[in-house]
């Protein structure tokens, strides 16, 4: 019996250290900032650049969420707890443009922001002419191929309307709107590590972030310029 427990308690030991900033990070998300998040699918131990899921062509390995499923995001500690505490390495997904509850995510409030994401080769020269033009920026999320602006939560028919009024929309800037994910950072995904960019103010509330009208312009511009708009991008 005392062998047992020696053995339990290394598992737990193992277990709980794995990637402790990953759980630390949850919970930041969840219960301070009331951004409802769920664990993500590792990518497959066999080949990082794959997934874990049953999808062999999955384009976003280990950066989705598969069991549970997106319904399931949520502010509750404990779930939270519960989640990294068995799955140490599980990338962290975040819910975009959805409301908090801690059972799980309520559509049509829209605590969590939503995001515009583009191609990484594009991504700093859009972000220096946002600078350029003094716009304020909230975090920016950077991952190995695509970059992440987070903005305010935006309905579709609000985006619709702005993307209407533009003679030319770049096929590869994608909207992460309500009903739509993004991997959090400190993750690690079958296609590297999800990072800062521009990370949130230490201590803060919950992350200030821009309009999705005053981001947009600026980095449909900045695509248009620099040629990146092919859709496999």
């Amino acid at each position: 019996m005392r062998e047992i427990l020696k053995r339990r308690r290394r598992l737990l030991s193992r277990r709980n250290d794995g990637r402790p900033e990953l759980i630390s990070a949850a919970l930041t998300f969840a219960t301070e900032w009331q951004w409802p998040v769920l664990p993500g699918v590792a990518p497959d131990p066999q080949g990082r650049a794959r997934c874990g899921c049953p999808d062999p062509e999955c384009t976003v390995p280990g950066a989705h969420p598969f069991d549970p499923g997106l319904l399931a995001a949520t502010t509750d500690a404990r779930m939270v707890r519960w989640w990294w505490t068995n799955r140490p390495d599980a990338p962290i997904v975040l819910a975009t443009g959805a409301a908090a509850r801690p059972g799980g995510v309520e559509s049509g409030g829209g605590r969590a922001p939503c995001a515009i994401s583009l191609p990484a080769p594009a991504a700093p020269h859009a972000l220096d002419l946002l600078d350029r033009r003094g716009m304020r920026l909230g975090p920016v999320i950077a991952a190995p191929t695509r970059w992440a602006v987070l903005v305010r939560p935006y309905s579709m028919e609000q985006l619709g309307e702005l993307l209407y009024a533009k003679d030319f929309v770049p096929g590869s800037l994608r909207f992460h709107g309500e009903g739509g994910y993004l991997a959090l950072p400190p993750s690690e995904t079958g296609q590297g590590a999800i990072r800062w960019e521009r990370a949130p103010l230490p201590g803060s509330a919950s992350p200030w972030v821009p309009d999705v009208e005053a981001v947009v312009d600026a980095v449909v511009d900045a695509l248009t310029r620099t040629g990146v708009s092919a859709p496999e991008l």
